[in-house]
C-alpha cells in the first residue's frame, strides 16, 4: 500500500524535479492524463440535457413547479454524493468511487428513459432522475480528489484548472453543443440515449486507461475507521471555520449556474425571442469561454494568490456580469451578438473560482481528503441551492429579482474569501500526514497568499 505521506504530500524529489514531459509542463499530471479526457467525455454526456431538459419536460406536460422540484431533488442527491466522493475516496480510493458513480449514472438513466419519461409518471421521474444525481459527483469529484492527492502543491492550481477545463468543457459547453446538433436531427428523447453512450464511453476511458497506483488504494490512515472518516469529513466544516467558509463559497460559485438552467432557457426563448438552437449555442459559448478561463485563472492563482483570484475575479466579477447578463439582454432584446458577449463575460468570471480547489486542501494539510469532501459538499449543494432559489423567488420577484439575489450572493462569497488564509508553513505536518523538514517541505507551503 502506498503510504499516506506519499499520497497526500508529494516527496521533495517530485516537487524539485523539473517537469520534462509536455503534459507536466502545461500543468497536467502525466499519470492522470487519460482521466482528464475521460472526465471531459463523461461530462459531455451528462451535459447534453442541461440546455433543453427543462423545456422538454414542460412540453411533455409537467408544470413549472414540478420541473423545479425535479431539479431540486437532483441537486440534493448530487450534494450528498459530492460529500461522499471525498470521504469514500479516503476509504476506498478514488478509482472505486469513480466506478460507483459510472454505474449509478448508467442504471438510473436507463430507468429514467425506459420507464419514467414515456409514461410521464412524476413520482417515477422524481425517483429515477433524483437517484441518478448520485452519479456524476462520485465520478468527477472522485477524480478531483485523485488529482489533489498526487499533484505537487506548486502545480496544483494549474492541475485543478485542467480538471475544471474538462468538467465544464462537458457540462454544459460541449454537451449543449451536441444537443443543439442532435435534437433537431434525431429528436429530444433520442438525444437523451446519446448522452448515456457518451457517459459510458468517458467512464471507461478514465477507468481502463489511468494506471496511476495512488488512486487504487485508500487515502485515509490505515487505522482510521470508516465511521470516523465519514464523520470527520463533515465535522471539519465547523472544526475548521475556514473550511466551512470555503464550502459556502463553493456552493455560491455554481448555484446561479444551475439556477440559470431552470429558467434562462424559457427567458431567452419566450421573453427575448431567441430560438432554442440559438439559446443552446449561447449556453455553449458561455462555458466555452469558461473552460479556457479555467486554465487562465488556474495559472493566475498560482502567480498572484489563490485567495485574491477567487475574491476579485470570481466573487466581484460574477456579481457584475450576472447583472449585465440580465439588463444587457433585456435592453437589447434578441441581439444575438450582444448576448454572445454578455454570456461569455459571465463564463469568464465564473472561472475565477477555480483556485478554490487548490486553496481548500491547503487550508488543512493534515486532512486534505476531508477538506476536499467539504469542497465537494459545497459543489453538490450548489446544484440544489440554485434551483431552490429559483423555485422560491421566480414567482414573486420575477427574473430581475432572482438575478439580484444571485449577484448579492456572489458579493457575499467575495467577503467570505477574505477569511480563507493559508496556515503557517509549520502547520503542513499533521497526524497521519507527516511532512519532513527541509527545503522541499517549505516549498510546499510557499504561496502567494502567505
Amino acid at each position: 500500500m502506498v503510504s499516506v505521506a506519499v499520497v497526500l504530500d508529494p516527496s521533495s524529489s517530485a516537487e524539485d524535479t523539473p517537469a520534462r514531459h509536455w503534459l507536466d509542463r502545461i500543468g497536467i499530471p502525466r499519470p492522470l492524463a487519460w482521466g482528464f479526457l475521460g472526465v471531459l467525455v463523461f461530462m459531455i454526456g451528462d451535459g447534453v440535457e442541461s440546455g433543453y431538459l427543462s423545456p422538454y419536460l414542460l412540453d411533455e406536460g409537467l408544470s413549472g413547479p414540478r420541473v423545479a422540484l425535479l431539479f431540486s431533488v437532483y441537486g440534493v442527491t448530487a450534494s450528498v454524493a459530492a460529500w461522499f466522493s471525498g470521504a469514500l475516496s479516503d476509504l476506498w480510493g478514488p478509482r472505486r468511487v469513480m466506478m460507483l458513480g459510472l454505474g449509478v449514472w448508467g442504471v438510473f438513466q436507463v430507468v429514467f428513459l425506459v420507464f419514467a419519461v414515456p409514461t410521464a409518471d412524476f413520482p417515477l421521474l422524481l425517483v429515477s432522475y433524483g437517484l441518478r444525481g448520485f452519479g456524476y459527483p462520485l465520478f468527477a469529484y472522485g477524480f478531483l480528489v485523485w488529482v489533489t492527492a498526487v499533484t505537487p502543491r506548486r502545480r496544483l492550481g494549474s492541475a485543478v484548472g485542467w480538471f475544471w477545463f474538462a468538467f465544464t468543457g462537458g457540462l454544459p459547453t460541449l454537451g449543449s453543443l451536441v444537443a443543439s446538433v442532435a435534437v433537431p436531427r434525431i429528436g429530444a428523447y433520442e438525444t437523451l440515449w446519446l448522452s448515456l453512450g457518451l457517459v459510458v464511453t468517458g467512464g471507461l476511458i478514465a477507468l481502463l486507461l489511468v494506471r496511476e497506483p495512488t488512486g487504487r488504494s485508500r487515502l485515509a490512515p490505515a487505522g482510521e475507521r470508516p465511521v470516523a472518516t465519514l464523520l470527520g469529513s463533515l465535522s471539519i466544516i465547523w472544526r475548521n471555520p475556514r473550511i466551512g467558509a470555503g464550502a459556502v463559497v463553493r456552493a455560491i460559485n455554481t448555484a446561479p449556474q444551475f439556477g440559470f438552467l431552470v429558467f434562462l432557457p424559457v427567458f431567452f426563448t419566450d421573453t427575448l425571442g431567441f430560438t432554442l438552437s440559438e439559446w443552446l449555442q449561447l449556453l455553449s459559448a458561455m462555458f466555452a469561454t469558461n473552460i479556457f478561463f479555467n486554465l487562465i485563472f488556474g495559472v493566475v492563482g498560482d502567480r498572484i494568490g489563490w485567495q485574491r483570484t477567487v475574491a476579485w475575479f470570481g466573487g466581484v466579477g460574477c456579481a457584475v456580469t450576472t447583472l449585465l447578463l440580465y439588463y444587457g439582454t433585456v435592453s437589447a432584446g434578441d441581439d444575438y451578438a450582444l448576448a454572445m458577449v454578455l454570456v461569455s463575460l459571465f463564463g469568464a468570471t465564473l472561472a475565477g473560482y477555480v483556485p478554490l480547489s487548490a486553496l481548500m486542501p491547503s487550508l488543512d494539510p493534515a486532512h486534505k481528503g476531508r477538506a476536499m469532501s467539504a469542497l465537494n459538499l459545497g459543489a453538490g449543494a450548489s446544484t440544489f441551492l440554485g434551483p431552490a432559489l429559483v423555485g422560491l423567488f421566480l414567482g414573486p420577484l420575477g427574473v430581475p429579482g432572482v438575478m439580484w439575489i444571485f449577484a448579492v450572493l456572489y458579493l457575499a462569497s467575495a467577503v467570505l474569501t477574505l477569511f480563507l488564509r493559508l496556515p503557517e508553513p509549520v502547520a503542513a505536518a499533521g497526524a497521519g500526514y507527516p511532512s519532513g523538514p527541509g527545503p522541499a517541505s517549505r516549498a510546499r507551503n510557499d504561496s502567494p497568499e502567505a
